[in-house]
């Protein structure tokens, strides 16, 4: 079932893009690598090049957590050796999207970094008794998702645990939505002159969740203009 999810076909890479708040043309060149004055530059989520412009659902979760990696002077290359070695120590194409490099196996990727000489910047930050994390970035990402009981993403909680939007691979085609509504929908009749009320009695949903969900849209909207 696991691999199945990770392997399910969700997004095109513009529609993974535009979720994720990414250009499309960086995504792509995280999904199959890309070539730049002359030198090229291998995929950092894909095994290989593949030319597919269809997402799985494991490739967007591990676009999510990339996106958290952004800073300034660091170039996502450097993180490729070591989803190279999380991928041939797990055996699965979808290291970032597993809860083990974050919860578990701390010696591991400690053994890794070292190896790797992971910039500084992204270093692991191990917490006795507590969750291992790489400093920030993946803290950030652990706050945006959800394992629902399963060792691998099986949600993104795209405006945190603390609203009902969610991001779910096999509800409302993948897109944002809360209780599989999606919240494009209940923006589009919000904007229509619908009051909250009347949408919330029309979906039967809770009130509170469509006021979250409009919100959610306003905020995304703002941020894409």
């Amino acid at each position: 079932m696991n691999s199945q999810l990770l392997d399910r076909t969700v997004y095109s890479v513009s529609g993974a893009a535009a979720l994720l708040g990414l250009r499309p043309d960086r995504a792509r060149a995280w999904l199959d690598g890309h070539e730049r004055d002359g030198v090229s530059f291998p995929p950092v989520i894909r095994v290989e090049h593949s030319g597919s412009d269809l997402v799985t659902w494991g490739e967007f979760v591990e676009l999510a957590f990339l996106r958290e990696l952004r800073m300034p002077g660091v170039s996502l290359q450097h993180i490729h050796p070591v989803i190279e070695r999380l991928r041939d120590n797990y055996g699965t194409p979808y290291p970032l999207a597993h809860h083990r490099p974050y919860i578990a196996d701390k010696q591991l990727v400690l053994d890794i970094q070292e190896a790797t000489n992971l910039d500084p910047r992204l270093a692991v930050v191990v917490r006795t008794g507590q969750t291992m994390m790489l400093s920030g970035p993946a803290e950030r990402f652990l706050r945006k998702v959800s394992f629902e009981g399963t060792d691998i993403v099986s949600l993104l909680l795209p405006a945190g645990y603390t609203s009902p939007v969610r991001i779910d691979p096999v509800r409302a085609f993948g897109q944002p939505s809360v209780h599989g509504v999606a919240t494009e929908r209940l923006y589009e009749l919000s904007e229509a002159g619908d009051t909250i009320d009347f949408i919330a009695e029309v979906y039967e949903l809770p009130i509170d969740d469509v006021r979250a969900a409009v919100a959610y849209e306003e905020r995304s909207r703002s941020a894409a203009a």
